[in-house]
Parts: C-alpha cells; structure tokens; sequence
C-alpha cells in the first residue's frame, strides 16, 4: 500500500524539475493536445495568480499526478464569478486509490480557499466513469449534464 504522507504535493514552476513529467501527463489526459502541450502547460504556469499547477511526486522519481487550477467567468451550478475550476486532473493508473488524487485535489482546494473562495467547480466526459466516481467520492456534487454538438460549414 502507498503511503500518502511519502508524496510531496507541490506547485509545478515552468523551469522546474517536473515540468516535462507534467507535460508528458498532459498528454496522457488529453493525447490531442500533444503539438501544444507545451505551449499550453508553459501558460498554465506562468498564469501567477490566476490559476496554478500541483504535481505529486514521490520523495524520489518522477511526478505521477497532477491538478490544473484557473480561474473561470461561469460554472453550472455556481454562485460565485469569478470560480476556481478543475481544468484537468490525472494520476497514473498504478497509482490511483491510494489517495494521491485525493491529495492533489486537496492542494486546489486550499489554494481556492486562500484566495478567499468558498466554491470550486470541475467537469468531466459523461463516460469517464472513473472521473465521476472519484469526484463523486470527495465531495463534489453533479449539478448538470450536457451533450455538445458541432457541425462543419462549408
């Protein structure tokens, strides 16, 4: 069993040890994003005080977690604007159910609170089961569900 008290919860800096652990996460997470993951992970960190990015490391090695933070106009469901919101999550399967999810979420969580917020909103694909069960379990409530349409102009 892991134990969650040999795992450093820390912000990740764009010139710091686990910025490429960061970003080969990123592309785990989100494999369509891996011409810009860079560019995009190198603006998340250097957005100060309007977002933030936690990763969790084991006391030695790589980084296997990580939790965007920002600041957003809207949420469904929330009574605030502006309000922090999960804008990606992810801990490396052999390393999820052993509270490193938890732990990351709890760093977004107290960097919103030292903001002075009181909500935080997240979202997640209506078929990641995983996602909606984990954040079902650390307290976080559905407030809505949508299906997103596009079509192509000519």
């Amino acid at each position: 069993m892991l134990d969650q008290r040999t795992w450093q919860i820390r912000p990740v800096a764009a010139h710091d040890s686990f910025f490429a652990d960061y970003c080969r996460m990123r592309i785990a997470l989100w494999p369509d994003c891996a011409a810009e993951c860079e560019s995009e992970a190198l603006e998340q960190v250097a957005n100060g005080e309007g977002a933030a990015v936690f990763v969790a490391a084991p006391d030695t090695g790589a980084a296997v977690g990580f939790v965007e933070i920002s600041l957003r106009n809207y949420a469904e469901g929330a009574s605030i604007s502006p309000i922090p919101y999960i804008e990606g999550w992810f801990v490396e399967g052999a390393y999820r159910g052993h509270g490193v999810g938890r732990a990351l979420l709890n760093a977004a969580e107290q960097w919103a609170l030292a903001r002075g917020f009181r909500e935080i909103a997240s979202d997640s694909q209506l078929d990641n089961t995983v996602s909606l069960a984990a954040h079902l379990h650390l307290g976080y409530q559905e407030v809505e569900r949508s299906v997103c349409f596009l079509k192509r102009l000519r």
